[in-house]
């Protein structure tokens, strides 16, 4: 088998096919992984695992992204198991800690966890087994880090393997930041001679590479990405403004998903039904969940609530019955799912939108395990783009607001959630450009609702929307810093609004401009000039729009306007999901329609030159790989190819000031690739 390890320095590993693991480089006989393999209860790999611990003990350092439920726990279980000395493992999630522990002991593996839930006289107890070498595997929460016990039995034992679970929490740009993974690049500083595996299930290219800055590890460390393709998923968006109107929405869809109505019990035969499952409901708030499940109940679905406000006895609870089946639904916070392994959950619903597409994804992943038909609804409303500016800007609630950059970026991360939600593009395939996966890219999965309902749009003609959004962005311009979207709305329809009245907006040529296009037609027009940073909002409590600088330059006809119009004729909400038709109906007419540019293999090829420089600018100057570049902004460089410090400027977020400061090395990379 050729090591996936021998590639360019900054290049992502892409396992290519099933086999087993070499013995490691210069170990003789080496251990019996094959054995250890049968031990742990498994008589072959599966896909991609392989590769990824051959990887490991050749290179000594990987990098592994695969999605929950892609047995990425095996690639540190089997080497630990079967390498001499205790190998560590380090895991936000307790209870899952916990699991995995007893799935080893009962394999006969000696392994244990320390985390702060039990008692000190216990923890001393493992302590001095584990400075004995009675352990094979130790999993560790990172609070244990700063403990100097710890950290000195880890010194004086052999360690052959450190394994990071969740390692996107190590970067701060991650959807689920801990402060306590920031000790990690001491403790592998403490223990040169240990292999490093990290492993994440959601995280793009720039917090791949906050990850490798973080934990000290070189930028040719290898990466896999793989087994982000869900074609299973059928992923929707809706927006409902009107309450009853979602609550419809939202009662169609479990009927559709489930396969019964709320009171219905499948027995006998019925269930047996792939149709048999239950479903998750994502909600922005406590209260939201509170009043949700009490709504579904009065419906007649067994259904709970699950939120951190509640007692830890209670969650446990609720947490059981949905794995015994005892619940049709659960809705809940994201407090809800880390850790849960239930392959039949047939609906993943979320009332709001979370703060990215890493987060969106790993929630709505949990649909489907099975690999059997299963359904994604996103909830969106015109209020979401405002509120979560607002939130940003508060931080986490203390006194000190949150700096610029963090600001950014999370909105950023936010603004790439709302672009895919807007649609315009095969959902799965967008999501796996997100995260570099493009290998698997379906080329439209016609399950999703915007590929079916690309079947009946016809292409946008350029100069038509290119005029449709200089006359959007003028109206923004009108009101700039001093009303709403809304104000925007009636200003491009030329409608009865006491604001134009008083300010004297109604005499203006944009009074009107686009007439022929109706209210909710614009606002979605809008948004989409929002995500692609052309408009934006300040931070106070009743925001306003501002006309960002590329925006004024999209006005002016001096950048050009690429975007894809919402559709004309948006149809039913309920009509696009699966209950209207067969789960994963694909239209005879289907077209693809890809507003999104796909790298080919040059623009790959220098987009990853770019990461690598990224990186090296980060490093020197100390400070994360996004403040030098998003992964947005080296796409678009890699597509553009710029000479100039003034074509540099026509990249999403590179503004004068980025400029200034970086664009000299990225132009450089660039002439240098030819």
């Amino acid at each position: 088998m050729t090591s996936p390890g021998a590639h360019e320095p900054d290049a992502t590993v892409r396992p290519a096919g099933p086999g087993g693991p070499r013995q490691e480089p210069g170990a003789g006989d080496g251990p019996d992984f094959l054995g250890a393999l049968q031990r742990l209860g498994y008589q072959s790999f599966r896909p991609g695992q392989a590769e990824a611990i051959e990887v490991l003990m050749q290179r000594r350092r990987l990098l592994l992204v695969a999605p929950t439920g892609g047995g990425k726990s095996l690639t540190f279980q089997l080497p630990g198991s079967a390498l001499p000395g205790t190998t560590i493992v380090l895991s936000p999630l307790i209870a899952l800690m916990a699991d995995q522990v007893r799935a080893l002991e009962a394999r006969g593996v000696t392994a244990t966890f320390l985390a702060s839930t039990l008692p000190g006289p216990e923890i001393s107890a493992r302590l001095g087994a584990m400075a004995r070498g009675h352990y094979k595997l130790v999993y560790v929460a990172p609070e244990r880090l700063g403990a100097p016990a710890f950290r000195d039995i880890c010194r004086r034992i052999a360690v052959p393997l450190i394994a990071i679970d969740e390692a996107h929490c190590i970067s701060e740009w991650g959807h689920d930041f801990r402060p306590e993974y920031l000790q990690i690049g001491e403790l592998l500083a403490d223990l040169p001679r240990a292999r490093v595996l990290a492993c994440t299930a959601t995280a793009t290219p720039v917090v791949r590479d906050e990850i490798l800055s973080r934990l000290g590890l070189p930028a040719d460390t290898p990466q896999i990405v793989r087994g982000f393709a869900r074609p299973n998923l059928a992923l929707h968006v809706a927006e409902e403004e009107d309450r009853r109107s979602r609550e419809r929405l939202i009662d169609h869809t479990l009927e559709a998903a489930l396969g019964r109505a709320p009171g219905a019990r499948p027995s006998g035969h019925d269930a047996e039904d792939m149709s048999y499952g239950t479903a998750i409901i994502y909600a922005p708030t406590r209260k939201v969940t509170e009043q949700e499940s009490v709504r579904l109940v009065t419906r007649g679905w067994r259904a709970e609530a699950y939120h951190a406000g509640l007692e830890g006895p209670q969650r446990d609870r609720v947490q059981a019955r949905f794995s015994r089946g005892e619940l049709d639904i659960v809705v809940a916070t994201n407090a809800f799912g880390m850790g849960i392994d239930r392959g039949d959950v047939r609906a993943v619903i979320h009332l709001a939108p979370p703060g990215s597409i890493e987060a969106y994804y790993q929630e709505v992943g949990r649909a489907g395990r099975d690999g059997r038909d299963a359904l994604g609804l996103l909830l969106i409303a015109p209020g979401d783009l405002p509120l979560r500016r607002r939130l940003i800007e508060r931080g986490g609630g203390d006194d000190s607001p949150p700096a610029p950059a963090v600001v950014e970026h999370k909105w950023n991360t936010f603004l790439e959630l709302m672009r895919w939600a807007e649609g315009g593009s095969c959902r799965h395939d967008a999501i796996l450009r997100h995260f570099g996966d493009e290998g698997e890219a379906l080329g439209g999965c016609a399950r999703c609702d915007v590929c079916r309902q690309l079947s009946a749009e016809a292409d946008d003609d350029p100069e038509a929307t290119t005029l449709i959004v200089r006359k959007a962005l003028s109206a923004v311009a009108r009101i700039h810093r001093r009303f709403g979207l809304q104000a925007a709305v009636s200003l491009l329809r030329g409608a009865a609004d006491e604001r134009l009245e008083r300010t004297g907006l109604v005499n203006t040529p944009t009074f009107g401009a686009l007439r022929d296009h109706d209210g909710p037609w614009l606002l979605r027009l809008l948004r989409r000039c929002v995500v692609a940073g052309w408009v934006d909002f300040t931070g106070d409590d009743r925001p306003v729009v501002v006309l960002t600088d590329i925006g004024r330059q999209v006005m002016r006809g001096a950048v050009p306007a690429r975007l894809l119009l919402p559709p004309r004729h948006r149809p039913a909400a309920k009509d696009m999901l699966p209950g209207a038709g067969p789960l994963g109906h694909v239209p005879k007419d289907r077209k693809t329609h890809e507003p999104e540019a796909v790298l080919d293999a040059a623009a790959l090829a220098l987009f990853e030159r770019l990461r690598a420089h990224r990186m090296q600018v980060a490093s020197r100057d100390g400070v994360p790989p996004y403040v030098v570049a998003s992964d947005r902004s080296l796409r678009d460089l890699a597509l553009l190819r710029p000479r100039t410090r003034d074509q540099l400027l026509l990249a999403h977020g590179i503004g004068p000031a980025k400029a200034d400061k970086y664009g000299a090395g990225l132009l450089e990379v660039i002439a240098a690739a030819g």
